[in-house]
């Protein structure tokens, strides 16, 4: 057995190299033909091309394949990173878009500001709302302007539609601004078109009640509430609301203002207000303070 696997290997060697060689003698002849520059050779050429590569298409599909599939793999590394860099950029855009509408939102509420018809006698100072109390038991937010601004207490106060509450302590740059709502809240209102005045009193729930009201049996739902002006307390015929009724029957007033976004608020500078320094000077003037005298016109008017 040892014997007959080296005969073999006698027999396999050589022929090995032999086939090398002639595979390397082709080789070179190929290339020498290749290279020689003859019309003869040329026209040589061109036969056995015409000849040899139709025939060898077969043998291109492999090559042209592996070609065609690294192209794709090529193409889908480019897919890859333009899909990242559009999921990017849609994140981007989104938060753009969440910032535009935001602007847009601050825009419409600036709008409905400006849009307000006021008495021509009030000037008015805009602020923004900073923060609420977040308490049940006190209605209240806070503006970003204060005695820095001129703003005083008993101001008041109103949104892009109608009034939302008064001033009630102010600092340099802050202001506190007690809402309708409150239970401290009272507001002397005239209701149309009957005409009644009435007290329009804050109870910490979302429609303050009507109070002190000689007939109750002349008002509908939907009828206006503005300010009546009464005391000086606010300026007179500032929108408050409508009339509108709880379950159980007691007239209430759904307010204008959108207490839900309150993010800009109007002070109004309503200067014919006294400035009041003791709760008693609500009630009873100072001792000493001037009282106010019919003029001439008037008492001779009475006597003739």
């Amino acid at each position: 057995m040892a014997r007959d696997r080296s005969q073999r290997e006698d027999y396999t060697t050589p022929l090995k190299r032999l086939l090398i060689g002639v595979v390397c003698l082709c080789l070179a002849v190929i290339f020498i033909v290749w290279r020689i520059d003859s019309p003869r050779v040329e026209r040589f050429r061109a036969q056995v091309i015409d000849r040899v590569v139709p025939n060898m298409e077969w043998a291109m599909v492999p090559v042209t394949g592996a070609i065609n599939l690294f192209r794709d793999f090529q193409s889908y590394q480019r897919l890859s990173e333009q899909n990242r860099e559009l999921r990017s950029e849609l994140r981007q855009m989104q938060a753009w878009k969440e910032a535009a509408l935001q602007l847009e939102q601050e825009n419409a509420r600036l709008l409905d500001l400006n849009h307000v018809r006021l008495d021509p006698r009030l000037t008015y100072i805009t602020g923004v709302v900073m923060a609420d109390s977040g308490s049940p038991f006190r209605q209240s937010v806070l503006l970003n302007v204060g005695a820095r601004d001129g703003v005083r207490d008993g101001w008041a106060t109103m949104d892009g539609i109608g009034l939302v509450g008064r001033i009630s302590g102010t600092g340099r740059n802050t202001a506190r601004v007690i809402l309708l709502t409150d239970a401290a809240s009272s507001v002397p209102a005239l209701i149309q078109p009957s005409g009644q005045s009435a007290l329009i009193a804050g109870d910490n729930s979302a429609a303050p009640v009507i109070d002190f009201l000689e007939n109750p049996g002349k008002l509908r739902p939907g009828d206006r509430v503005v300010t009546s002006g009464d005391g000086d307390v606010f300026p007179a015929g500032l929108l408050i609301g409508q009339v509108a009724s709880d379950p159980s029957g007691r007239l209430r007033v759904r307010l204008s203002a959108d207490y839900e976004r309150l993010e800009f608020l109007r002070v109004l500078r309503h200067h014919g207000t006294e400035f009041i320094q003791n709760p008693g000077d609500l009630v009873v003037p100072l001792p000493g303070a001037p009282h106010p005298r019919p003029r001439p016109e008037s008492l001779g008017a009475d006597n003739g």
